[in-house]
């Protein structure tokens, strides 16, 4: 009998799944076993790639995306191991981690199901790793907040057991089933997943079962997993936070519909949990439309206090307050249906655009409804404040809380860790990636004796026994590792070692093609997005950036310009604030623009703007001579330009111009 049977259930994540197997080989040297691959219908070449890379992986491809625990079951039907591990494709494992394992079977007969430690990216615990029944008393203290004011309460924190120490090993009541090892018996006594969950709910049905049948459930902190959490919702249409509280809905109708009360609390506080997590994924648009109705209310009382005279003492006394909060309302429905409102961004154009629809809207309905046309004058000025506050307070946000902006200009400031061979390689491909701007700060050797040397054009600052003293000098963002020179246990280490020091580890493909994180695939030969038309390209940007440097450098050239002008004929100052003033004239007549490319217009195919004044190319550190690293910049503006991107590039470029301690 095989020893182990790893089964993986993957929809279109091809390259954490290929870093994933790269991983399991090397685990699995030591111990008889099977790797089981279901992949459910994904269409991003995953079945291709393992079938050319992992030719001993045996692959079932279902036709359609059957869920999470029903593909599992497919896969435990043709396991023929001891002992089946159910592990996620976004995960990277230890190469002691399965040997652990089974000598901890081995060693507890009374364990039916094990998980091990599971950290995220930057080394911290992932709480779902271990995990108490949602019970009424439990669920309420998470639903409250006490179970996070009160992490180390047994009382109560019973939901993510964070009173426990996370190195210690015991018995929970349920494992993540990113990570679920469970003996053939079980599976033979039990059966598998329940069906009924799509995803998210079937591991705590598993675990409770498995107990119901004699069996425990153990968290095993001997070793651990890294898991990029999330990273198959990410690429489907379902709305995982229904999909996810539809199961625990289901979960308790199952386990606890015997008591009336305990259902009700239950399914309150699972209704309360998912309205708190609606407000947190669209917490920004939820802001957004809480101050657009505060202000629109504020400016019409504004503009009836304004228009009060003589012959019109304001709104009559019986329509308030709701003269002023009703068409608040309309207003933020028409704003909604212009598309004003959003999950990642604060739309200052979309806002405006819904601005002119209500004003319409508005003046047109005072001709139906007569007996509230109080004041069209009232109306107009009430949109001429909004406008203003509207555009006021979203630009302040932007510009000082960041918050709203579509697109970060900054480099990150990156480590690569590996062989001087595989990083020099590694580092000439990030310098050709245009989907990301990364900054390859040094090196990181697998060999002390290599300290201070260089390779190329980047110095070896330390080896990985350093590793956390230089992220924490440097400021380091990003560190990636070449998974072919450093084994998973390095890696582990390092991400362990390197805990809260918030940066983000990432692992290079075997052949240096992608990069795998906590956020994104990130693909190295990108050539090809040349061709793409990217947002410069776009006629609503490219005429907001149009109004946007025509109303600037007039404004400059009435009120700076002849000054600068003036003081550099007489002073010879040739400074980059004064050759800077200097070109707004050939801003005001549509030659350049304040920001873009540094000289040229177009990159083969690919329009990437005016020339600018300034850009990424004067904020960012670079050779002068590096055409690559210029291409690469200019492309990266070329794909996120907007007129907030322009706007912190210009911050950026007078912040270097007069504070620059360089």
């Amino acid at each position: 009998m095989t020893d182990l049977s790893i089964i993986i259930v993957n929809y279109n994540v091809k390259e954490f799944l290929l870093n994933m197997l790269d991983s399991v080989q090397k685990a699995t040297k030591t111990i008889s076993a099977e790797i089981i691959v279901v992949d459910n219908a994904s269409d991003d070449g995953s079945v291709e790639s393992i079938k050319e890379k992992f030719p001993s992986v045996k692959l079932i491809v279902n036709e359609k995306n059957v869920g999470f625990g029903a593909a599992n079951n497919i896969a435990m039907l043709h396991a023929t191991g001891k002992y089946f591990l159910l592990i996620n494709p976004d995960t990277i494992v230890r190469e002691d981690t399965f040997t652990k394992m089974i000598l901890f079977f081995e060693q507890n007969p009374e364990a039916g199901i094990a998980g091990c430690k599971v950290l995220n990216a930057d080394g911290s615990l992932q709480l779902a790793c271990r995990r108490g029944f949602p019970g009424p008393w439990t669920s309420f203290t998470k639903v409250m907040g006490l179970s996070t004011l009160f992490p180390k309460s047994r009382l109560f924190a019973r939901y993510n057991l964070t009173y426990l120490d996370e190195n210690k090993t015991y018995e929970v009541d349920a494992v993540s089933g990113a990570f679920m090892m469970l003996r053939k018996e079980v599976y033979d006594k039990i059966g598998g997943f329940d069906q009924e969950f799509f995803m998210y709910g079937e591991d705590l049905d598993l675990c409770y079962r498995t107990q119901q049948a004699g069996y425990k459930v153990f968290y095993v902190h001997l070793t651990e997993i890294i898991h990029y959490k999330g990273e198959s919702t990410k690429r489907s249409s379902m709305d995982e936070t229904k999909v996810f509280y539809d199961a625990m809905h289901l979960f308790v109708r199952k386990h606890f519909s015997a008591s009336f009360v305990v259902e009700s609390i239950l399914q309150s506080a699972i209704l309360f949990r998912k309205l708190i997590a609606f407000a947190n994924v669209y917490k920004l648009a939820i802001v957004s439309m809480i101050a657009d109705f505060l202000i629109f209310s504020i400016a019409a009382l504004l503009g009836e206090h304004i228009y009060a005279n003589q012959h019109w003492k304001g709104f009559p006394g019986v329509f308030k307050p709701w003269v002023y909060f009703i068409p608040a309302l309309i207003q933020l429905f028409i704003g909604m249906t212009a598309g004003a409102y959003r999950k990642k961004t604060i739309s200052n154009l979309r806002a405006a655009l819904g601005l002119i629809y209500g004003l319409v809207f508005l003046s047109a309905l005072t001709y139906f409804f007569k007996q509230f046309a109080f004041s069209r004058a009232v109306v107009l000025i009430t949109y001429g404040l909004a406008f203003v506050f509207f555009s006021f307070w979203r630009v302040a946000v932007k510009i000082i809380f960041k918050v709203g902006l579509e697109a970060d200009s900054r480099k990150s400031r990156t480590l690569l860790v590996g062989s001087e061979r595989k990083t020099e390689e590694l580092a000439s491909k990030l310098r050709s990636t245009f989907t990301r701007l990364y900054q390859v700060v040094g090196l990181i050797s697998l060999s002390r004796k290599n300290v201070g040397g260089t390779v190329g054009s980047f110095k070896i600052l330390g080896a990985v026994d350093n590793i956390k003293k230089i992220i924490s000098d440097e400021r380091i963002d990003k560190v990636i590792f070449s998974s072919e020179d450093l084994s998973f246990n390095q890696m582990f280490s390092v991400v362990s070692e390197c805990q809260g020091e918030n940066v983000e580890f990432l692992v290079a493909g075997r052949e240096l093609d992608y990069l795998v994180g906590k956020s994104s695939v990130t693909m190295l030969d990108d050539i090809a997005l040349l061709k793409v038309n990217y947002n410069i390209s776009s006629f609503s940007r490219r005429a907001t950036k149009r109004i946007f440097d025509l109303t600037l450098s007039t404004v400059i050239l009435f009120l700076v310009y002849p000054f600068i002008y003036l003081f550099q004929k007489i002073t010879s100052e040739n400074s980059n604030f004064v050759q800077f003033i200097l070109g707004v004239p050939k801003v005001f007549i549509s030659r350049k623009s304040f920001v873009g490319p540094r000289d040229s217009s177009y990159r083969g195919d690919l329009f990437v703007g005016k020339a600018g004044l300034t850009g990424l190319w004067f904020v960012e550190d670079f050779l002068e001579t590096d055409t690559e690293e210029i291409k690469k910049l200019d492309i990266f503006y070329a794909k996120n330009q907007n007129i907030w991107l322009d706007v912190e590039i210009l911050g950026r470029t007078f912040s270097k111009m007069f504070f620059s301690t360089e």
